[in-house]
């Protein structure tokens, strides 16, 4: 039976725009439109029977609808007109090519990646604490000195056990999916998205000693805030922040605390049958190329 397909569209992007009569014919060619937003945060209570969630935008936009839509539990199709396309896997020439097997309702190749959620509680003692603020990320929750940009200290604990207190620019708690993104960039390591995990990566850790982490998914993690920057002016809405997939902001005050653990869903994400994770990394992040290298690809030896 053909697919019915929820089409989200970043009508930010003059691209997104000028390909979308193509994308609405390939969808009605081939399966069934049953319902177009823009890609907002807007909470979508029906779907009109869709069974699949088209995503206009680029890796950006793909996380941002896919916390918003994390609830209907339909399989993700990222089409990208953004940079880098790591997450969202089509362009619209493959589009074309795969719009008939996608639609078609045969079996599609899937995904799962896994979701994080954040809680912040501030007050004391922490068993008095009070929630102030809890959302979930697909590739990371960070906590950033923010302005005015003096070193913060944070102490860490894992599953109830106490761990270091450290001083720096803050720390990164990624899923695989998130491994590739801010953490690689901070020095932490690149997790294949088939390792349900959390890395913990700091930020400019004052110290020679603090290295990344690797932990099961089911662990908690806790970051108690020591000492925070409040920002400048004092009454600007700037400070130390958690950030989450760098989209979601929340002010943070010393003495808060931050618990980070695996979100009882996870999202579906179509697989591009052309492409391959690895082979996005060489030739999208350009792993491991060799200095003066042009084509990825030929440094790896294929």
């Amino acid at each position: 039976m053909p697919r019915s397909v929820l089409l989200l569209i970043n009508r930010t992007k003059p691209q997104v725009v000028d390909a979308l009569p193509e994308i609405r014919a390939l969808i009605s060619t081939h399966g069934r439109l049953a319902l177009e937003l823009d890609a907002t945060p807007e909470p979508i209570t029906d779907t009109r029977g869709a069974d699949i969630i088209f995503v206009l935008g680029g890796d950006g936009t793909l996380l941002a609808q896919a916390r918003r839509c994390v609830d209907l539990q339909l399989p993700f199709l990222g089409v990208n007109f953004g940079n880098l396309g790591f997450l969202a896997e089509f362009d619209l020439p493959m589009l074309r090519q795969q719009a008939q097997s996608i639609l078609s309702g045969a079996r599609l190749d899937l995904r799962e990646r896994m979701l994080i959620r954040a809680e912040l509680t501030r007050g004391s003692p922490p068993d008095r604490a009070v929630p102030v603020f809890t959302n979930i990320a697909l590739n990371d929750c960070v906590v950033t000195a923010g302005p005015p940009y003096r070193m913060i200290e944070i102490g860490l604990r894992i599953d109830g056990e106490e761990g270091p207190a450290f001083r720096g620019d803050g720390v990164i708690v990624s899923t695989p999916t998130g491994s590739t993104a801010y953490s690689v960039s901070a020095g932490g390591p690149i997790v294949s998205p088939d390792a349900p995990s959390l890395s913990i990566t700091p930020i400019a850790a004052h110290s020679l000693a603090f290295r990344p982490i690797i932990v099961p998914p089911t662990s908690t993690v806790e970051l108690h805030i020591r000492r925070a920057n409040a920002g400048w002016p004092a009454d600007s809405q700037q400070g130390t922040t958690l950030v989450l997939d760098g989209q979601v902001h929340q002010l943070i005050r010393p003495g808060d605390r931050v618990t980070i653990h695996k979100h009882d869903k996870t999202i579906r994400l179509v697989r591009n049958p052309g492409v391959s994770y690895w082979r996005t990394l060489l030739r999208k992040m350009h792993w491991a190329v060799n200095p003066g290298a042009s084509d990825p690809a030929a440094s790896s030896g294929s």
